[in-house]
């Protein structure tokens, strides 16, 4: 499907009757599309160096992946359907008329006031609903299947060095001080690896890495009295295939950044009941490096977005976001250096 066709999927389609609301949604990657009790999210025709959405076959293969990931952990996930195009129109239906062109996934549509992100920034997240979160959480690692990939030190250094390709944007726009933090960084890493990488492998070997979510953030977590996790990555198995620590530590560095760090280290302590996860005094420094690098991570796709935008102009805001990460990453490596311990502990 090209943009026109989305477009005219969403102006024309109807679904048991229900005709598409205004609201539309957009990734690099997806389409999402409501109607008045369902969503539908349909892969964009793109090919990325960590996916291939090309061809119809690979987005039902994909579409199908999807469905069968997010059951494990959420009942909101219904089915996938084919979208048909013929002569009267668009449908969404299994045995209906025209051709297949493409496949959406097919959710209940939740209410997006208890979307975790939405619920941060008015204030109405409490640790009623973190101990809620942390159990869910919790609940889902424990069944999650174990996975016994040995660790990849080359692989884990290339994730972390990446960030070394923004770094002269950091330069331009933040000055020859954080650029230096950035490389100086990069070393920092290579040096816990090599130091930490017999640890890394016996978490392994005692089964804390499993098949988990790979995108644990407040975007994709509806907070009713049950939480309801969604949009696990299903395109690449190594980013969901991780350290129960990594999985925690990317919901637990977003909430930091956003100036949360009580309901982070409540969030923490709640999962760690539920879910013994730091065996030796070690595993406390690699969930430090876990936040780092998931804020790594998150600083190299804000700052890519902004140094890609259309306009080319800079916005303050995300330059204080980019900022944020940059100092919430310092803090880590200070934590770890200094061997600051973990507040996971009540």
């Amino acid at each position: 499907m090209n943009q026109i066709d989305f477009d005219s999927f969403v102006k024309k389609v109807t679904y048991n009757g229900e005709p598409m609301k205004d609201q539309v949604e957009e990734t690099h990657i997806s389409w999402i599309a409501f109607s008045k009790t369902r969503v539908f999210k349909i892969k964009k025709p793109v090919k990325f160096s960590f996916l291939d959405f090309s061809t119809l076959e690979q987005r039902k293969k994909y579409c199908l992946r999807e469905l069968k990931l997010n059951q494990r952990f959420s009942k909101i996930y219904l089915d996938v359907l084919p979208i048909r195009c013929g002569i009267n129109g668009w449908s969404l239906e299994e045995d209906g008329q025209g051709k297949v062109v493409d496949y959406a996934v097919l959710m209940k549509r939740m209410s997006s006031s208890k979307r975790m992100d939405k619920m941060l920034m008015e204030g109405k997240v409490n640790k009623t609903s973190i101990q809620a979160l942390a159990k869910e959480v919790a609940f889902f690692h424990h069944k999650a299947e174990i996975i016994y990939t040995p660790f990849n030190l080359k692989k884990a250094k290339i994730l972390f060095n990446d960030i070394e390709e923004i770094t002269a944007f950091i330069k331009k726009e933040l000055g020859e001080e954080q650029e230096d933090f950035l490389l100086k960084s990069i070393a920092w890493s290579n040096n816990f690896l090599d130091s930490h990488a017999l640890r890394i492998q016996e978490r392994i070997i005692s089964g804390f890495k499993r098949d988990l979510h790979g995108d644990l953030h407040a975007g994709n977590i509806f907070l009713y009295q049950q939480p309801v996790l969604f949009d696990c990555i299903e395109f690449n198995d190594e980013f969901r295939q991780i350290d129960v620590l990594y999985e925690i530590a990317f919901l637990c560095m977003e909430l930091e950044v956003g100036g949360h760090q009580e309901l982070s280290d409540y969030f923490l302590a709640k999962y760690s009941k539920s879910l013994v996860c730091f065996e030796k005094e070690e595993d406390d420094d690699l969930y430090k490096y876990f936040k780092c690098l998931r804020a790594n991570v998150r600083l190299k796709v804000r700052t890519l977005g902004v140094a890609g935008s259309e306009d080319g102009a800079i916005d303050k805001a995300e330059l204080k976001v980019i900022t944020n990460y940059l100092s919430l990453m310092k803090k880590y490596m200070t934590d770890v250096n200094n061997k600051s311990p973990s507040t996971f502990q009540e």
